[in-house]
Formats: structure tokens, C-alpha cells, sequence
């Protein structure tokens, strides 16, 4: 094999798993081969809101029952709207911005106790992760918590680490947008 065949296979194989490498991280290419299944917990992450519980429930429901925030349909776009349930994709800057995750979840409203979420596209083959509203004495107690799953073993345990990490920190973020707008809201009571 002469040395420009050989530059052209490994060009090839190259970008064949940068290609890959961003289809994974952007959700285009989702990998679910269901061998070497491995899952890990998300949270838990708690935050306490001084505000009721029903205007909390209300924040998240916002952008899947109702008119979402110019803001949120950056985020979210409701695929497919059921009584209690939604098809929505949620989109997440990464890699600093240059690129954006489009995950798609079922989303389940318990009105005004539960929020939970289901992947069924994305990073990783397996998401499953809810919202628990408990009243308290200042408030609502916001308590998240869920698990991810990969295949493919210990190269799969490493990829869902690198996912949960990010995965993580934006549910942390969201978290901080929900308790800052109720208690906003709730303030206007």
C-alpha cells in the first residue's frame, strides 16, 4: 500500500470518530447496543424554595403545559403534548458553547407533588430522573435525583461519568432558575 493510501485510511478512520465523538456528544448518534449495561445515580441535589409548593410545580411545568419564556423555548421544544405527559427535546450548550446536546425525554406531570423525566434520546442509552416537591415549614423542598446508564462496560462507565458530570451541573442550574422565578412569583402574591 503506497503512503497516500495509507494518509486517506487514516484520515478516514479519523474522522470517522471525531464524527462519532459529536454525534455522541450532541445526541445526533445515539449508542444503545444493550451489552455491558452499567448504571450510576444522579444526585441527589435538594434545594429549599420560599415559595408553595403548587407555584414551584407551576415554574417547571411552565415551559411543557403552558407559554414557555422566550428563554426556555431556546431550551425546550415540545415534540408531542399528552393530558399528563410531554415529548420534549432539550437542547444544552457544550463543549463551551461550540457545540449544543439535543436530549429527547418524556416528561410526567404529577400535579403538584412530581416531575419526572425519561430519556429516550440522547448521550447515553439510559436517563431516568425526577422532581419531588415536598411542602416544608418555609416553603417547598425541591429534592432531584435519578440514574444514567451506558453500555459497553468500563469504556461505557467512563463516557457516563463524563455525561453525568455536565449532566448534573445543568439540573443544578435549572434547579437555580426554578427556585429564583417562584420565589420572584411567589414575592408578587
Amino acid at each position: 500500500m503506497s503512503l497516500p493510501a495509507k494518509l486517506v485510511g487514516v484520515a478516514a478512520v479519523g474522522g470517522g470518530a471525531v464524527a462519532g465523538y459529536l454525534g455522541l456528544v450532541t445526541g445526533a448518534l445515539p449508542l444503545d447496543v444493550g451489552v455491558g449495561r452499567r448504571t450510576r445515580p444522579l444526585g441527589p441535589q435538594m434545594v429549599g424554595i420560599q415559595a408553595p409548593r403548587e407555584v414551584v410545580f407551576d415554574v417547571i411545568a411552565q415551559p411543557y403545559l403552558g407559554r414557555a419564556t422566550r428563554a426556555m423555548r431556546e431550551k425546550v421544544r415540545v415534540l408531542e403534548r399528552g393530558i399528563d405527559m410531554v415529548l420534549a427535546a432539550h437542547s444544552t450548550p457544550v463543549a463551551g458553547g461550540r457545540l449544543t446536546a439535543v436530549t429527547v425525554e418524556t416528561v410526567r406531570l404529577t400535579r403538584p407533588s412530581r416531575v419526572d423525566f425519561r430519556l429516550v434520546r440522547g448521550p447515553v442509552p439510559y436517563v431516568m430522573e425526577s422532581f419531588v416537591l415536598a411542602e416544608h415549614e418555609t416553603g417547598t423542598r425541591l429534592a432531584y435525583e435519578g440514574e444514567l446508564g451506558t453500555d459497553l462496560w468500563a469504556l461505557g462507565q467512563r463516557w457516563g461519568q463524563l455525561v453525568a458530570r455536565r449532566w448534573e451541573e445543568t439540573v443544578a442550574a435549572s434547579l437555580t432558575s426554578v427556585k429564583k422565578e417562584a420565589e420572584r412569583r411567589s414575592a408578587l402574591q
